[in-house]
């Protein structure tokens, strides 16, 4: 190769690195693009706030809202989690079984409504 071919090869390659990282560099910071562990973050993020949201409105739905709201209101903070499981409420429509963090999660968006 030529010294002016050699020249053009290692400027072109510098060029698609360089390229590269700033196509990066803005991608990462203002285009959007996240990692994969943030997006499985993200989404478990917003299943649980859907769950939760789900949670509290069966809550607020139940034929004795009322009641439950009184016993929800007496009870210590820390044992508020029972009730929501007692009741059901933490149950997704179409599962058999609750799952912990939305019991606690309800708990807390109960407790946002109520302070409201």
């Amino acid at each position: 190769m030529t010294k002016e071919r050699t020249a053009i090869v290692k400027n072109g390659s510098w060029g698609v690195v360089i390229g590269a990282v700033v196509a990066m560099v803005i991608g990462f910071t203002w285009g959007g693009w996240v990692t994969a562990n943030t997006a499985d973050k993200m989404s478990d993020e917003a299943v649980l706030a859907s769950h939760s949201a789900i949670c509290v409105a069966q809550f607020m739905m139940a034929p004795d809202y009322e009641a439950q709201l009184k016993v929800f209101k007496d009870t210590e903070s820390w044992k508020r989690r029972e009730v929501i499981e007692k009741g059901g409420y933490d149950k997704m429509p179409g599962e058999e079984n609750a799952r912990g963090y939305v019991s606690n999660a309800c708990v807390d968006g109960i407790e946002v409504v109520l302070e409201k």
